[in-house]
């Protein structure tokens, strides 16, 4: 199973909204004992163990899909873990296919290998009338949404390594998605 967490590469983006794609697969990279490596003259850092890859793509979120066919031999072991505006802070959805809903980064993975694969969705909630989106997504969390978070992305951890482990997709599923921190 490949697991790609999205985000945009660089200390800048760090803990920015748009990144909560990065802070899982580290998160998951830290319980498992492995360490994220840069690939050498490739755009993404990864950590391996038996079936399991870890990846962050380093090409900034637009352009994620391009190192998903060096990567990618079987569809049906993909997890891209992604951020989400329709969800509140602290919320988590799975599921499998359907289309990039506006998100660029699904947009630029599914015109590389389709649309069949498993989404981790983790909520990072809508800016407030008048405010960018595309500031707000380069934005930090609050104190308080950044807890919320940090629940969220443990259990989403919790929910990859269930698929891994061949878990009934469709209970993992229901467990995500009725998770709110």
């Amino acid at each position: 199973m490949i697991v790609f967490g999205l985000g945009n590469p660089g200390s800048k983006y760090k803990d920015t909204r748009h990144n909560v794609g990065f802070m899982t697969v580290e998160r998951m990279a830290e319980l498992s004992g492995l360490k994220l490596r840069k690939a050498c003259l490739l755009s993404y850092r990864k950590a391996m163990r038996d079936d399991l890859v870890l990846v962050e793509p380093l090409t900034y979120m637009n352009r994620s899909g391009i190192i998903f066919p060096s990567l990618v031999k079987n569809q049906d072991k993909i997890v891209v873990v992604v951020d989400n505006l329709d969800l509140p802070v602290g919320r988590l959805k799975i599921k499998r296919g359907g289309s990039s809903a506006g998100h660029n980064g699904l947009k630029s993975i599914i015109g590389a290998i389709g649309e069949d694969f498993i989404r981790v969705y983790i909520g990072i909630s809508r800016p407030k009338e008048g405010i960018d989106i595309a500031s707000y997504v380069l934005s930090s969390f609050s104190e308080e949404e950044r807890k919320k978070l940090d629940k969220a992305i443990d259990e989403a951890v919790v929910a990859i390594k269930s698929i891994y482990e061949s878990e009934d997709m469709n209970r993992v599923i229901q467990r995500a998605n009725s998770f709110n921190a």
